[in-house]
């Protein structure tokens, strides 16, 4: 008996070595970014493709001059609500500490600078096939703009969701850096790209599954809304048969072909690509045409 007792508790011990080491907080090698040079510039188009300002600045904030991130906006979910945290230039209560290095581990692999898991709410399963260049410009953007003292505040999540140790789990199983859609020739390469990574579209535009894990198989045919009301719209072919143009018309003014306007969490989408170069609008629409019909 007392050797079944031992077998059984070096059995457990080594299933939970196991499982710490599969779901362990990763991080990219200390000279990933190495030979690269950042650029402010560059940096803002993604800080707009990416949608930095529509989760992190405060609820109602004003949309004019350089945008301050201070975070407090709330995003209800099945698993709790999840609160957007200061990311400003301030040193104390956003990220103005953080290196290029430590801003790439969280967009690339949810892992913060102490080597802690991110909810999948900040949405690095898409982030996660961003360029290491587009990181590196984007942090040297997003250090230009203003600090904010305003501290960041916790999530309301109960247990068991509050255990950050089995997001690792949720990693191992859902993150990865695959594309979902092949891509013919360059402009759709950069929509994928916009949609795919940057834009993170499939996060809101997507179903879920039992885990929070988006549905690949449904990709982009529309879901329910998180906060339980409504439902969030499919924008494939089958589901949004809008010309080109008309697209790419909507993308930079938010009227629709029938004389309607984006609301919602969509005005502020609008905001950001408007400040995109035309061909990236155009880019994106080509992508969502090009998506199979019957989707």
């Amino acid at each position: 008996m007392r050797r079944l007792i031992v077998r059984l508790f070096l059995l457990g011990l080594l299933g939970f070595a196991a499982f710490w080491f599969l779901t362990r907080p990763e991080t990219l090698p200390s000279d990933a970014l190495e030979g690269l040079t950042a650029d402010a510039t560059r940096g803002e188009t993604v800080f707009y493709a990416a949608g930095c300002a529509s989760c992190h600045t405060a609820p109602n904030a004003e949309s004019e001059g350089a945008p301050v991130l201070s975070g407090g906006q709330s995003f209800p979910s099945p698993f709790g609500t999840f609160i957007a945290p200061n990311i400003s230039p301030d040193t104390t209560h956003g990220i103005g500490d953080w290196s290029a290095l430590d801003l790439a581990n969280a967009i690339k692999h949810g892992t913060s600078p102490d080597g802690q898991h991110y909810y999948p709410a900040f949405p690095y399963s898409s982030y996660s096939r961003a360029t290491l260049q587009d990181i590196t410009d984007l942090h040297a953007y997003m250090m230009t703009l203003p600090a904010d003292a305003t501290p960041s505040q916790p999530h309301d999540i109960g247990f068991p969701f509050n255990i950050r140790l089995s997001l690792g789990g949720w990693k191992f199983l859902f993150l990865n850096d695959d594309w979902i859609t092949e891509a013919a020739t360059p402009e759709l390469e950069r929509g994928r790209y916009l949609v795919e990574a940057l834009g993170h579209c499939g996060e809101c535009h997507t179903p879920r599954g039992p885990l929070g894990n988006v549905d690949l198989d449904q990709w982009l045919a529309g879901a329910p809304d998180p906060s339980g009301k409504g439902k969030i719209p499919g924008i494939t072919p089958a589901q949004l048969d809008w010309p080109a143009q008309d697209l790419v018309y909507y993308f930079e003014t938010g009227f629709t072909p029938d004389y309607d306007s984006a609301g919602g969490h969509m005005a502020h989408v609008i905001e950001n690509l408007s400040k995109l170069d035309a061909g990236d609008r155009e880019a994106i629409a080509a992508y969502l045409k090009a998506l199979p019909a019957g989707q």
